[in-house]
């Protein structure tokens, strides 16, 4: 899946401001169950927890990840793949899914503009309906910029009551999550997973019927 998007009146580093601070997701990210830095392994690489609701009737998402980023003058990267963490195992409550590469790429246009190129090579696991894949691509990527598009513009204001100055993606003395060793990572593999079928659920009414821009 990809998916680029131009961002009139956003600045490149907003967006990448955006993208990197887990207490403003919370806010605009009503797809959000819970997310979280689980610890840090470089002055540019974290890993962190995830978790997501998906349309019904399938079974929500989460996933562990390692996410390292890079500035380049007014472009930036993040990048991040999926790992295992030997306190995160998989829950019974959730479909873990696969992030195989999934990365960003904002560029800046101009002093408060920039594009953003959304890459994911994704395995939500479990056989999921066609449904699903289309309205993913079709729809739920392109919906997703837009309310990230619009999270930016409140972003500055929100950010000035909030730590203001508490931006660890930038600073990377402010950090307050623990050092993990490389060690205790290994790659999360698919095939390791379970597989559950949802391939036969049909869509539900209330998700069909597009419902408002705020729930989707």
């Amino acid at each position: 899946l990809q998916c680029r998007m131009e961002c009139r009146d956003v600045p490149a580093e907003t967006l990448y401001d955006v993208l990197h601070d887990i207490e403003y997701r919370k806010k605009w990210d009503t797809n959000v169950i819970e997310t979280f830095d689980i610890g840090r392994l470089t002055a540019n690489s974290d890993v962190g927890y995830y978790a997501w609701r998906c349309p019904k009737p399938l079974k929500n998402r989460d996933v562990v990840t390692l996410r390292s980023w890079l500035p380049m003058g007014s472009d930036y990267i993040i990048m991040n793949y999926s790992v295992k963490h030997p306190k995160y195992p998989p829950r019974k409550d959730m479909v873990r899914a696969v992030s195989i590469q999934t990365g960003y790429l904002i560029e800046g246009t101009g002093a408060k503009s920039c594009t953003i190129t959304y890459l994911a090579q994704v395995d939500p696991k479990g056989s999921l309906p066609k449904w699903v894949v289309n309205k993913s691509s079709q729809f739920l990527a392109p919906k997703a910029m837009k309310k990230m598009y619009k999270a930016c513009l409140k972003y500055p204001e929100w950010k000035q009551k909030h730590d203001p100055h508490f931006k660890p993606w930038l600073f990377p003395e402010q950090s307050r999550l623990p050092a993990l060793a490389l060690s205790e990572l290994s790659l999360q593999h698919a095939d390791s997973l379970e597989n559950i079928d949802e391939s036969s659920l049909a869509e539900s009414k209330e998700d069909r019927g597009e419902g408002s821009d705020e729930d989707s």
